[in-house]
């Protein structure tokens, strides 16, 4: 498989699954969970009140058992992916890692999570060391393939096996993320490709809603 068609189809893998958040999302746009507040603008496709991404329970790579109630209080970017990702992955992490920096304190009200879809190569050891050198507040998270498939169904991800000319495989998966509000409400839908400071714009504008 060149690296132009594998490209090619992860680009439009993510094109449906955009198209489906949006059309799911679509009479949502500019809410809030609270329906006293004023309206939002978000940059992000707006999600709000979602009936999945839901529930997240698996272990992190220090062994730990987490979900997503351990975060609350902070704004928490959930996305998929897995470390031999040659772009979209480390490309994502990097710029939350700059969301962050721009956030000044409020950096610290900002959680991310990376849930790996590929468990079997991804293991703690190897989870931690990519995150950690990235942002050491990272949390990175891998269960069993079942416990894998069954989160990925509850936050409607894609993701599957493609063989390789060496005899490996590479991973398709959807390259957006999931942005969960400080009490743990999924508000957002982040594109692969988004901007930074369209990101960080978005985050800010939940973490104001927790100050009201």
């Amino acid at each position: 498989m060149s690296k132009l068609f594998s490209f090619t189809r992860r680009a439009m893998l993510l094109a449906g699954v955009v198209a489906a958040v949006s059309l799911a999302a679509c009479d949502k746009a500019g809410t809030s969970a609270d329906p006293k507040a004023p309206a939002l603008k978000f940059n992000s496709v707006d999600i709000t009140g979602a009936a999945y991404a839901r529930k997240l329970a698996l272990t992190d790579f220090d062994g730990k058992p987490r979900q997503l109630s351990d975060f609350k209080g902070k704004v928490v970017f959930v996305f998929f992916g897995f470390t031999q990702c040659p772009d979209v992955c480390p490309t994502t992490m990097a710029e939350l890692a700059e969301v962050r920096k721009r956030l000044g304190p409020d950096g610290d009200r900002l959680q991310g999570v990376f849930v790996t879809v590929d468990p079997e190569r991804d293991t703690a050891e190897v989870l931690k060391a990519y995150l950690q050198g990235m942002d050491p507040s990272f949390v990175g998270l891998r269960g069993s393939l079942a416990e894998t498939e069954a989160v990925a169904t509850e936050f409607k991800v894609f993701y599957q096996k493609v063989p390789t000319k060496s005899g490996g495989y590479t991973m398709d998966h959807t390259a957006g993320a999931f942005v969960f509000d400080t009490d743990g409400q999924v508000r957002l839908f982040s594109r692969y490709g988004a901007k930074v400071e369209d990101l960080t714009a978005d985050i800010k504008q939940l973490l104001a809603l927790a100050k009201r």
